[in-house]
């Protein structure tokens, strides 16, 4: 009987996803893009803060300085252990929604029961219990982080699985990327406003600064969470994927999916993308603060100028895509970051005011942020395919939590850098021009790495399929 209905799973005929469908499975997408971005462009300035945001009116709230072997700052030790845990975490969550055999499907079980405990942990990792600097304070965020990063792979690396599963062909897998794309720029776009609004905020109701912050985290955490069940309740998996739940072990298939030579590749290079990244994000405020001598209102602006204009790219990106490929696109990006990240290193020394050395930081970056926001997640969908036709088993699912451990490993890696490098010689800005230097040097790093990929070899394993 069992066989019965796993050959009935086979031969059934999937729904075409619409074009309406694919953007209500982008929503979730910006939801979860903007709670992350709360906490990868905020979390270092609030619990690590420079001179100039302490004199807006901040308050320590974790011991400060290398207080641990007298290297290591409290965040960059929770961020590293938190990795410890991503280890076990992400493949384990990825094995599970693999083989889940539940009616409603693979993998919109676990965004479901995800959503709202994401919202609650982003909100609370800004919430400390004791008011002022503590130890308590330390281990509830330790907590908090942890939860946050688990509830996180439990809702990315199913909602990223079901990228290869609903888009069934490269033309309907490049129009998920793209939508993803945007309501990804989009959400971080909306977490780039937040110094505006808690500015906002103190103004029109005298609230102190922390309170402000609080505020508007809450608020904007409530609209994430609302848009992850988007997805959760418009789209029936089941109607759209036949898929059939593996059967190995989450070690088997881990084991299986890095034997993957090309995925081995792609993920070496996207630790260090999403590391330059996260740097230049989370020290983004540094910037603006310290080297450019800037209201931080002004992050708001630049950070909103970078991300519209990425998306005045995308037609191009997609246009470009057909002709060129995904790897050439992405090595160009890697190219166009590596320039810009060395601009950034020297603002504020450059001999033209300081608001337009900002600007032109944006112009430099667009370009390359269209890339990366569009082409990644359609390189995993296609070798995950591949790897499909070879081994007769449908691991998306693992997959795609190793891809979410590298944007988390980048991430730590990120914040380690950028909590390290703040307190050298902090009163000239030097350790922030560090920050932007080592987000250089990964970008370098990333397109050697990725030059190794053989994009033809998976092209080829999928176009005999089809």
């Amino acid at each position: 009987m069992e066989s019965a209905v796993k050959t009935a799973q086979h031969v059934r005929k999937p729904k075409p996803l619409t074009r309406g469908k694919v953007w209500t499975f982008a929503i979730g997408q910006f939801g979860w893009s903007l709670l992350a971005a709360l906490i990868s462009s905020y979390m270092a300035d609030y619990y690590v803060p420079s001179e100039e945001t302490m004199a807006l009116g901040h308050k320590i709230f974790i011991p400060q300085g290398a207080v641990i072997f007298g290297t290591i700052t409290i965040l960059a030790c929770i961020t590293g252990l938190g990795r410890v845990f991503d280890a076990i975490t992400d493949p384990l969550i990825g094995s599970l929604s693999d083989r889940c055999r539940s009616k409603a499907g693979r993998r919109i079980p676990f965004m479901r029961a995800a959503a709202i405990p994401f919202g609650i942990t982003t909100v609370l990792t800004f919430w400390s219990p004791y008011d002022g600097e503590s130890w308590g304070n330390a281990a509830f965020l330790f907590v908090m982080l942890m939860l946050f990063y688990l509830f996180l792979t439990m809702y990315c690396t199913p909602y990223n699985a079901l990228i290869p599963e609903l888009g069934t062909d490269q033309k309907t897998r490049m129009a998920i990327s793209t939508s993803i794309s945007f309501t990804y720029i989009a959400g971080m776009a909306i977490a780039y406003t937040a110094p505006a609004l808690w500015g906002a905020c103190q103004s029109a109701f005298s609230m102190d600064r922390i309170n402000a912050i609080r505020l508007v985290f809450t608020i904007l955490s409530i609209i994430g969470t609302a848009c992850l069940f988007v997805p959760v309740f418009t789209i029936r998996e089941k109607d759209y994927v036949t898929s059939v739940p593996s059967q190995s072990t989450a070690i088997k298939s881990l084991a299986a999916t890095f034997r993957n030579k090309e995925f081995r590749i792609f993920v070496g290079s996207d630790i260090v993308y999403f590391l330059g990244i996260t740097v230049f994000q989370t020290a983004m405020l540094f910037y603006v603060k310290s080297l450019l001598k800037l209201d931080e209102g002004m992050s708001t602006i630049y950070f909103v100028a970078m991300t519209a204009l990425s998306v005045l790219f995308y037609p191009l990106v997609m246009k470009l895509t057909p002709k060129t490929g995904k790897k050439k696109l992405i090595l160009i990006a890697f190219t166009i970051f590596t320039v810009a990240f060395g601009y950034t290193a020297c603002l504020g020394l450059w001999p033209i005011p300081a608001a337009v050395q900002g600007y032109i930081l944006c112009f430099l970056a667009a370009p390359a942020m269209a890339i990366f926001g569009i082409l990644p997640q359609a390189v995993v969908a296609d070798i995950a395919q591949a790897d499909e036709i070879d081994t007769h088993e449908n691991r998306s699912g693992m997959f795609y939590a190793a891809r979410t451990f590298a944007m988390k490993m980048g991430q730590a890696l990120a914040m380690i850098v950028v909590t390290s490098l703040a307190v050298v010689r902090q009163e000239t800005g030097f350790g922030y021009r560090l920050t932007a230097i080592v987000a250089c040097a990964s970008c370098v790093l990333g397109g050697l790495l990725l030059s190794r990929y053989n994009e033809k070899r998976i092209y080829a394993k999928i176009l005999k399929e089809d």
